[in-house]
C-alpha cells in the first residue's frame, strides 16, 4: 500500500510498470520490500549488507534475483525498466555505493533512472548495528563496532552525510524520497546532513513520512 500510494501521490500513476523503487534493508519488516515491489508492478531494487538476511528472503521466493555487482544492476534495471516488467533485486552491499551509482549515471547520460525512493535501515539504532557505514564492509564494520564503537558512530556519520547528499542529487531532478518511519532522517540531521525544510523550523523535514503523507 505504501508503495502503490506513494505512486498515486508523487508520480500521479496507478500503473507503476516500468517505474523504479530503490531502498534498503531486507531484514525483519523492510523484507516486505522486495515483494511489494513486485506486487506492485514496478522494479524493486533494494540494498542489503547482510548476506544472510539477502539469501534468506531469496529462499522465501520474496526476493526474485541477487547480485552484488552494481553493473550487473544497473544492466537489469534498465531491461525490467525498459521492458515494463516487475522485479525484485538484492543488491548484495551498501545502499549508499547504490544511490552514489545512481547519481554517476546521472551525471554521466542524463538519466534519472529512480522514480521513487526510501530507506528502511535500522536508523532507530544507527550505532549498534542497525546501519553500516559505507566506507567498510559488513565484516569490517561489526569488527570495528566491537573494538572501537566511538569511530565506528563517527564513521556511520559521515555515512549518513553521504547517503543524504546521493538522494538530495537525484530528488533535485524528479525522483520522489519518503521516510519510511525508522528515525532515518532524524539520524541525518543529527549526522549534519542537509534534510532541513527551506524555510520552516527545526522539526521538519525536505522529505515526508509516510506515515502522514503516505498513509494519511
Amino acid at each position: 500500500l505504501t508503495v502503490l500510494n506513494a505512486g498515486r501521490r508523487y508520480l500521479r500513476a496507478e500503473d507503476l510498470a516500468g517505474k523504479v523503487f530503490v531502498t534498503s534493508g531486507l531484514g525483519g519488516m523492510s523484507g516486505a520490500q522486495a515483494k511489494a515491489a513486485v506486487i506492485a508492478g514496478c522494479v524493486g531494487i533494494i540494498a542489503e549488507v547482510d548476506e544472510a538476511a539477502l539469501v534468506k528472503r531469496h529462499q522465501q521466493g520474496w526476493l526474485m534475483e541477487i547480485s552484488n555487482n552494481l553493473d550487473h544492476c544497473i544492466a537489469r534495471l534498465r531491461e525490467a525498466r525498459k521492458k515494463k516488467i516487475a522485479l525484485s533485486l538484492g543488491y548484495h552491499g551498501n545502499v549508499v555505493d547504490l544511490w552514489e551509482r545512481l547519481v554517476r549515471e546521472l551525471d554521466t547520460t542524463g538519466e534519472l533512472l529512480v522514480d521513487l525512493g526510501s530507506d528502511q535501515t535500522s536508523c532507530h539504532n544507527p550505532f549498534n548495528g542497525g546501519y553500516y557505514p559505507v566506507q567498510l564492509s559488513f565484516e569490517e564494520g561489526k569488527q570495528l563496532l566491537s573494538s572501537n564503537p566511538g569511530k565506528f558512530r563517527a564513521l556511520v556519520q559521515e555515512s549518513l552525510k553521504r547517503h543524504v547528499a546521493a538522494i538530495n542529487k537525484l530528488a533535485d531532478k524528479g525522483m520522489f524520497f519518503w521516510d519510511y518511519g525508522n528515525a532515518f532522517l532524524l539520524e541525518a540531521q543529527r549526522a549534519g546532513a542537509d534534510v532541513a525544510k527551506k524555510g520552516a523550523n527545526k522539526t521538519e523535514f525536505r522529505y515526508p513520512s509516510y506515515v502522514q503523507h503516505i498513509m494519511g
